[in-house]
């Protein structure tokens, strides 16, 4: 099965062929700014790669809310000109082939499930950390979007008064209250704040020490919310050297903290970070289609 495979984003539109369990002839494009430019360059993509594979189907990763059933990508994202029509009933007419679709996050948690640090397993959640948090909830190896499509939208949950997990448990968040708090015109970033902190700064490390208490708090709650065998982390900080550590650490003073929780919950760095939409986005094909 050879499968023509695309990951759209706000800025570009990432591409490869998924030949004999792999992805080849990997690229990009910028993403188009209108709709009828977007099918252009997807029609021109898949002409190129049907002189050199015998394309079966297309699978998608995309922003936003994917109803599969309905054919239409609800809520609102970066690439607005793709929601509220049926756009993947459009594209399998385009194409001539069978089409998939599912949100980047969610692709990115079944990329893990499927060939990552959570191979094997059936019931697992995929947190994505990143300017805010989202994510995938993965139960019985499938995801479960909700009744509204908002499942694994963890970083609307409360943590303190009218704060989100959004608000508390980022890097992103971390360096701009770190910012506002020195009077600094132009905001740090999260790496700057970490190196800040390491280097022995007393604001900087009282900031960090915060964004772990949060992350913390919030992968208990969604541990003994949803009981998974693993949570695994994603996003641009989970590239962090020693985060896995430190989150454990604080994992294990919140636990004590409750006097009742009987375990620490089980967490991993994610596996995938390129590629995991594209490498989740064949395997949502598969679940879709059953091949």
């Amino acid at each position: 099965m050879s499968l023509l495979v695309m990951d759209i984003g706000g800025s570009s539109v990432k591409f490869a062929v998924w030949e004999k369990e792999k992805l080849v002839d990997k690229g990009s494009f910028i993403t188009p700014k209108m709709w009828d430019e977007m099918k252009q360059e997807m029609m021109q993509l898949k002409e190129k790669m049907d002189a050199k594979y015998t394309i079966e189907g297309i699978a998608i990763s995309a922003p936003g809310a994917v109803n599969q059933r309905k054919g239409v990508i609800e809520g609102a994202s970066a690439v607005p000109y793709i929601h509220h029509f049926p756009v993947i009933f459009e594209l399998e007419e385009l194409f001539g082939c069978p089409v998939s679709m599912e949100n980047d996050a969610n692709c990115a948690g079944l990329a893990e499930v499927w060939k990552g640090a959570a191979r094997g397993m059936q019931n697992v959640l995929f947190v994505v950390i990143g300017s805010g948090i989202g994510g995938a909830v993965i139960v019985d190896g499938k995801i479960r979007h909700g009744k509204h499509l908002f499942g694994g939208e963890f970083g609307y949950m409360l943590l303190k008064e009218d704060k989100t997990f959004s608000d508390l448990g980022t890097a992103v968040n971390m360096a701009k209250r770190y910012s506002k708090r020195m009077g600094l015109e132009t905001p740090l970033s999260g790496k700057e704040v970490f190196e800040l902190a390491e280097q022995g700064d007393k604001a900087a490390k009282e900031e960090v020490e915060t964004f772990y208490h949060y992350l913390a708090t919030g992968i208990y709650n969604l541990q003994y919310s949803f009981d998974p065998e693993k949570i695994i982390i994603g996003g641009g900080v989970s590239a962090k050297e020693g985060l896995l550590d430190e989150l454990n650490v604080h994992l294990a003073r919140v636990v004590e903290s409750t006097k009742i929780a009987p375990f620490i919950p089980d967490v991993a760095i994610c596996d995938f970070q390129n590629d995991a939409n594209l490498i989740g986005a064949v395997y949502n094909y598969e679940l879709v289609f059953g091949k």
